[in-house]
């Protein structure tokens, strides 16, 4: 085998959650060009149509999923079933989909059960209900791989930044467990933690977050895609159960993944 054989996905099909927009996006075209065939799930419907548009005209299969709320179960384990039914052996799943969740700013006393159940719902239960979904196939087909989308945040915390540590956290432990349970069914799990990566349009706003970063940038988007071949690949057919940090060295630096260690004020 070359070494470029080694990063084909040619006859493998991903689902990759929050593959709308952003970091999903990105991935879900790498994994296609990478060849796999590609399951995009989102919430709107434009941007899973979107993606799809030049997926196929990558030469790929590809199937959208609107509309799934990947923090209910339902209609998760729907997702699932309706992917497999339409395309078949589906050999990767990378969970990508999470928000912020309410709550954050909030002190202690004043956070509610409701910011709680958010933040952990949308970043760890949708991890987990995924895989669930997803786990029995993979057994019955020999074998998959699942990439989980965690955060830097998942090893530092921040002042009165409480459920998206603590999900992120959660995320990189469902790994662990995922890829000691499995490792011998043939089924790897790996994390990505991305850094600061581009969520608004505001450059000063992005330049002046990156000037706080090791290498003083954000990252790119187009850097995050490689990295989800490589993991999903047979190159990485050895590598299980750890997290690869994409953060320009933040969190080697003893920095927050926003780039500065907050100081309590007075």
């Amino acid at each position: 085998m070359g070494i470029l054989d080694q990063f084909d996905l040619s006859g493998q099909c991903a689902i990759i959650t929050g593959a709308g927009t952003g970091l999903g996006r990105e991935m879900a075209l790498h994994l296609a060009e990478a060849g796999a065939d590609i399951v995009g799930v989102g919430r709107r419907v434009e941007p899973i149509e979107d993606i799809g548009h030049e997926i196929r005209a990558k030469g790929r299969r590809y199937l959208g999923i609107s509309g799934c709320d990947v923090t209910d179960s339902s209609a998760v384990n729907a997702m699932v079933a309706q992917a497999v039914a339409e395309m078949g052996r589906v050999s990767i799943l990378i969970n990508n989909a999470g928000l912020g969740g309410t709550g954050r700013g909030k002190t202690l006393p004043e956070l509610t059960d409701e910011d709680w159940q958010s933040g952990i719902a949308s970043n760890l239960d949708s991890a987990f209900y995924c895989t669930r979904a997803i786990i029995t196939h993979m057994l019955e087909q020999g074998g998959g791989t699942v990439i989980n989308i965690t955060s830097g945040w998942g090893y530092r915390g921040g002042r009165n930044n409480w459920m998206y540590p603590v999900a992120k956290g959660g995320v990189i432990q469902l790994t662990k467990a995922i890829a000691m349970t499995y490792a011998r069914d043939n089924i790897r799990a790996a994390c990505i933690a991305p850094g600061l990566f581009p969520k608004i349009d505001d450059e000063a706003r992005l330049a002046e977050m990156g000037s706080k970063q090791p290498a003083g940038r954000i990252g790119f988007l187009r850097e995050i895609g490689p990295l989800a071949v490589f993991l999903a690949s047979p190159s990485a057919s050895y590598l299980s159960g750890e997290t690869v940090l994409i953060d320009g060295g933040a969190i080697a630096a003893g920095l927050t993944p926003a780039g500065v260690i907050p100081r309590a004020e007075g």
